[in-house]
Formats: structure tokens, C-alpha cells, sequence
């Protein structure tokens, strides 16, 4: 057996454990922890197979951004603050299994590149690697779908930030416009009134 396919099978465990933890754990912060693991060992696989450009955005994007983003939500559901800190050190033994499995697979997709033969032929990646190849593919022959799907992303954007920002009528603003008109005769006014006389 060699060295990229011990990888490639040790891997694949890794990914299959990882998926089945995060639908059997009852806790969401460890079902987290486990999606992080099953996204690196993804983006593990996707450097076997020569993508980098495709494993550095799996990492960066998901793990990154999205898994943050789920543990934000996970936190902010639950604010019984006494039991997250009674419950914080169950979190260090999944934490740390996670951590040593992605740096065992750091350690072995960095050996398999010094073990693993050079790829020549059909296989081998173009000057300047798969991302220029990818990029220069991405803005010729697809700009078009490309244009058309960052449109589409701007008008989610735009939408999104319209339906959170929209006025409501029990809400108090202030209109810079209106306050810089205002005169200051308009804001003080005297009022002469007679003296009033007591009654002995």
C-alpha cells in the first residue's frame, strides 16, 4: 500500500467518524467541534487531490466563517451563562481530539507531498499552479455566469440589509435635516406675563 492511499483511507475514517458524531451527539457546541473536523478533513482530501485553491476556500469559508457563525447562533440560544461555565471543561476533550486529528492530518498531507512521486503528464498542475489555471478559466470562458452570480449575491445583500433597516413607526430617529433649519427664534420664545399680587 502506498503512502496516498494509506492517507487517502485514513482520511475517509477520519471524515465518515466526524459526519457520524456531529447526527449522534446531543450537545450542538460538540456537533460543531465535529463539523470542524469532518470540514477539515474534507479540504484534506481536496489537497490529496491536487485543488489547493478549492481546500483553502472549504477551510476559510466553512470553518472560518460558517462554523463561527453556527457556534455565535448555538451560544446566543442558551443564555444561562451559569451552566456554559459549569459545562465549559466538557468541551476540552472534544476540543482537543479535534485538534490533534487536524494537525495528524496537517503532518500527514505534508508528508505525502515530500513522499509521494511528482505528478508529470496530463495530471501535472499548469505554471503557476491550479489557482492562476482556475482563475484565468473562471474569467474568460465562465465571466458571464460569474457577472450573473455576484449580481445575484449583491441583490441578496441589498435585500437583506433593506428588510433589516426598514423604518417602523414606534421607533423615535432623529433628522439631521430638520435640526440644522431650525432658527433660534423657533426654539426660544419670550413670554411677557403680568406680575401676580398676593392676597393679604
Amino acid at each position: 500500500m502506498t503512502f496516498p492511499t494509506f492517507a487517502f483511507y485514513a482520511f475517509a475514517a477520519i471524515l465518515l467518524f466526524a459526519a457520524l458524531r456531529v447526527i449522534t451527539t446531543r450537545n450542538p457546541v460538540h456537533a460543531a467541534l465535529w463539523l470542524v473536523l469532518a470540514f477539515f478533513t474534507a479540504s484534506a482530501h481536496w489537497l490529496m487531490l491536487g485543488a489547493e485553491f478549492l481546500a483553502i476556500v472549504l477551510v476559510l469559508v466553512y470553518v472560518g466563517a460558517v462554523m463561527v457563525l453556527f457556534l455565535f447562533v448555538i451560544m446566543m440560544l442558551d443564555v444561562n451563562y451559569d451552566s456554559l461555565r459549569a459545562q465549559f471543561r466538557s468541551y476540552l476533550p472534544v476540543g482537543a481530539t479535534v485538534g490533534v486529528l487536524v494537525l495528524l492530518e496537517m503532518a500527514l498531507v505534508l508528508i505525502g507531498s515530500y513522499v509521494a512521486p511528482p505528478v508529470s503528464g496530463e495530471g501535472a498542475a499548469a505554471a503557476g499552479g491550479n489557482t492562476r489555471a482556475l482563475g484565468r478559466l473562471l474569467y474568460t470562458d465562465y465571466v458571464y455566469a460569474f457577472e450573473i452570480a455576484a449580481v445575484v449575491l449583491l441583490v441578496a445583500i441589498i435585500a437583506a440589509i433593506a428588510l433589516t433597516h426598514r423604518k417602523r413607526r414606534d421607533s423615535k430617529y432623529q433628522d439631521p435635516g430638520r435640526q440644522t433649519k431650525v432658527r433660534a427664534e423657533d426654539r426660544l420664545r419670550v413670554v411677557s406675563m403680568p406680575a401676580e399680587k398676593r392676597d393679604n
